[in-house]
């Protein structure tokens, strides 16, 4: 205590504010505001996560302290993976980047608040640090250098404000889940890190397969150094949720996320050898790892779950404390050269068991094993908690895991339905075809991305964009002409072509060939919607949407077409609004928005979404967007086209 009865302690205290927040306010009060409290939110979760407390939280600033620095450390990763991710969703004008400090040092507590030279200290060290960037004083990296596997850049001594003495700065420049910097800034710097540890990985599978009949323990080796070459893959996995109930909400010790939510529990060592609990534990870790890449899946961190190791405790339970709605557990048991891996998902709030799988394998190849399982329980889950047998199909056509996991990656990109993201899932899937050329999915993503191209008007020629999608698209048929999603692109060209018949065809054709698949029902409802049967359409929208009940935004930017083809306008206009409230800066949202407020007469309205398409694109033409519509019937597209004009576009 000191002498005026405060207390002191060592604690590792987290600095952050906001890069450019004064711009962001001058361009956007409103806006900036609800980014920052939902990024602020964000943050607070995770600091919570790590056994850390929000000290303070005024303007664009947060201050939080650790009683550990290492989860000090690991929670500033996590939050700029989770903001990095956020902010790739958002216009390149309106993210909003974070710079991060954090120090190590002594501080007096008053009541909530603390004071002194250890939080000045790590205030000083964020402020040397880039938007999106982590620094950390030469205290905290003295104390985590060898114990996260992290990389980090010496910036020197720095002279800092208010500072007697220069302090020892460095930046973190590499971790797992995420990049350094911003993801779209750090992607090229990924591939060469992966490309390297492939070569690592190699390198340690010839020597450790020579060694690991010898000892359990380089079995167990073997088997982390390929999950860590899944995880940087997983950071590839991107997934859209479907919620399936949970725990009731007021028995939560936490408020249930919107997003699915899940708990990893400790896969027990069912082997009778204590050597053998490393591997159990590596798998659940890595395993942990893998799914917190899903975006929308929200996965309860490790130190959490291991809580729970060697406890009998129910699961309804574990999903209470936690506040999640599932539960993945586990067991793995090695008797001679056979190792089995049981898996199950269960409902928290029931027990009960929504999916089960065991895994007999022979260890000749434990690295084939492990991406044969880690891809298993990725596609599992994915279909149990996303998007239906639509997941299944779409992985025809490759057992390899990092293509599989590459492909979900590129595919969101080109979901999201935004010029930027567009670009880089082409990338992706163009990449993807070149190394796996009998994988369909790619090509029926890569068609997509084109058609995208032709609508938003950021293709040099939008007739050639539609001739490559319909070459990809009919590649992907020839490829597997049982695919559902190929013959639903197909059927996307189709309307766009202005060939409704055939778009018709080929939609009822996905349907058939997938009666599970929601994709397959929407692609068939664009084409009854575009070719002159709008309310034959909406029961299919709707079917889609049970399927997949937290769908892409494409689902519902189509529906709000239909709706508005058949008069329902206020059904119309709140389909557009679940658009924006998962993509802000939606060009067609608010094009559609501006045009069903100006059916209804509701002025004010129409020229605030008018405004908002010239804010996000200046050089928006209604000309050129009324050639893109294919629709059949020309007084529909007039229809649309008077009333956008009559509301200021």
């Amino acid at each position: 205590m000191t002498k005026e009865g405060f207390k002191r302690k060592l604690v590792a205290i987290l600095s952050a504010d906001v890069k450019g927040y004064s711009r962001l306010m001058r361009e956007d009060e409103s806006a900036t505001i609800r980014t920052l409290t939902t990024y602020r939110a964000a943050m607070t979760n995770l600091i919570q996560q790590y056994s850390g407390r929000v000290v303070d939280a005024t303007g664009d600033n947060l201050l939080a302290e650790f009683s550990s620095v290492v989860d000090a450390v690991n929670c500033a990763v996590e939050i700029q993976r989770e903001l990095a991710e956020r902010n790739v969703r958002l216009h390149s004008e309106r993210r909003m980047e974070f710079r991060i400090g954090v120090n190590l040092g002594d501080v007096v507590e008053e009541g909530e608040r603390i004071y002194g030279d250890g939080v000045n200290l790590a205030a000083r060290i964020e402020g040397l640090a880039e938007g999106g960037d982590i620094c950390i004083s030469g205290t905290v990296y003295d104390q985590v250098k060898h114990k996260l596997g992290l990389e980090y850049e010496y910036l020197g001594e720095q002279e800092v404000k208010n500072i007697k003495e220069p302090v020892r700065v460095y930046r973190v420049l590499s971790f797992p889940g995420a990049a350094a910097h911003r993801v779209m800034q750090a992607r090229k710097a990924l591939e060469r890190k992966w490309r390297k540890t492939t070569h690592r990985v190699i390198q340690a599978r010839k020597a450790l397969e020579r060694k690991w009949r010898k000892t359990a323990l380089a079995l167990a080796v073997a088997l982390v150094l390929v999950l860590a070459a899944v995880v940087l893959w997983s950071l590839y996995v991107r997934s859209t949720p479907s919620p399936l109930g949970g725990a009731p909400v007021e028995k939560m010790a936490y408020p249930l996320p919107e997003n699915p939510s899940i708990a990893v529990l400790p896969f027990i060592n069912m082997s009778g050898d204590p050597g053998q609990e490393y591997l159990s534990d590596g798998i659940t870790e890595e395993l942990i790892t893998a799914l917190s890449k899903i975006p929308d899946l929200f996965v309860i961190a490790r130190n959490s779950t291991f809580t729970y190791k060697g406890k009998s405790v129910k699961v309804q339970q574990i999903g209470q404390d936690l506040g999640v709605q599932y539960v993945l557990e586990g067991s793995l048991r090695k008797i001679g050269d056979r190792i089995r891996i049981m898996t199950q998902l269960i409902d928290s709030a029931t027990g009960r068991h929504l999916w089960a799988e065991r895994y007999d394998r022979d260890l000749k190849d434990i690295f084939g094993l492990q991406d044969e399982i880690a891809m298993k329980i990725l596609t599992a889950l994915q279909i149990r908690l996303t998007e239906g047998e639509q997941a299944r199909m779409l992985a025809k056509g490759t057992d390899n895991l990092d293509a599989y996991l590459k492909f979900l990656q590129g595919r969101e990109y080109v979901y999201r339905l935004d010029k930027d993201a567009n670009v880089l899932g082409r990338q992706i899937c163009e990449e993807l075809i070149a190394l796996e050329p009998g994988f369909a999915g790619p090509y029926v993503v890569l068609a997509l991305s084109h058609i995208i191209d032709a609508w938003y008007g950021s293709s040099t020629s939008p007739a050639e964009s539609l001739t490559k999608a319909m070459e990809l698209a009919q590649k992907a048929v020839g490829l597997d002409d049982s695919l559902a999603a190929a013959h639903g692109i197909l059927s996307f060209v189709f309307t766009m072509k202005r060939e409704h018949q055939k778009a018709i065809a080929e939609g009822e054709r996905a349907v058939v060939l997938n009666p599970n698949g929601a994709d397959a029902y929407v692609y068939l409802a664009m084409a009854f919607t575009f070719g002159g049967r709008p309310e034959e359409a909406i029961p299919l929208f709707e079917k889609a949407i049970r399927l997949n009940p937290i769908p892409p935004i494409g689902y519902f930017l189509q529906l709000a077409i239909a709706y508005r083809e058949t008069r329902q306008y206020e059904d119309s206009i709140a389909a557009y609004k679940k658009v924006l409230h998962r993509s802000p800066n939606n060009l067609f949202a608010y094009i559609g928005l501006a045009g069903t407020y100006s059916l209804l007469d509701r002025e004010k309205e129409a020229r605030a979404a008018a405004k908002e398409v010239l804010r996000i694109n200046p050089k928006f033409s209604l000309e050129y967007f009324a050639k893109t519509l294919p629709y059949k019937n020309q007084v529909d597209k007039e229809f649309l086209i008077d009333a956008l004009r009559k509301a200021g576009l």
